[in-house]
């Protein structure tokens, strides 16, 4: 059975997933082969970050304060170069699209938030009366 972190991460990453592929496909169909590919290489990014974050919450949990500390700077500094990895690549090979790197580095939390604001403004029309039951 899986915990309540790890079925938060597959849903999001699931459909992040899902999207990118979508979304690469129609630009590389249509010729824009590097925004394809950007979109694609921030979106494993964004993914591998969005998993390490849920998977180092437990260790620490538990320890010291100067302990805690220094594992979350770890995972903070680590996660940040995975995700230099992609905008590396992407400012060094014009095969991949800056932008569409970056903008899939953010897609996981783009995805969030969106979700989020939908629940917000669906909300708020039940309680104006826009939607009825």
């Amino acid at each position: 059975m899986m915990g309540p972190v790890r079925k938060t991460q597959k849903k999001y990453c699931s459909i992040v997933l899902f999207l990118a592929i979508i979304i690469a496909a129609c630009f590389i169909i249509t010729g824009y082969k590097p925004v394809g590919k950007g979109l694609i290489t921030g979106t494993l990014a964004s993914i591998l970050n969005f998993v390490l974050m849920g998977e180092t919450i437990p260790l620490r949990l538990g320890h010291a304060r100067r302990k805690t500390f220094i594992i979350s700077l770890g995972s903070v500094y680590f996660r940040y170069i995975i995700m230099g990895i992609p905008i590396f690549f992407a400012i060094k090979m014009a095969e991949i699209s800056l932008i569409a790197t970056v903008i899939g580095i953010f897609s996981v939390q783009i995805l969030i938030l969106s979700e989020h604001l939908a629940k917000i403004i669906l909300s708020t029309r039940k309680k104006t009366g826009f939607i009825k039951k």
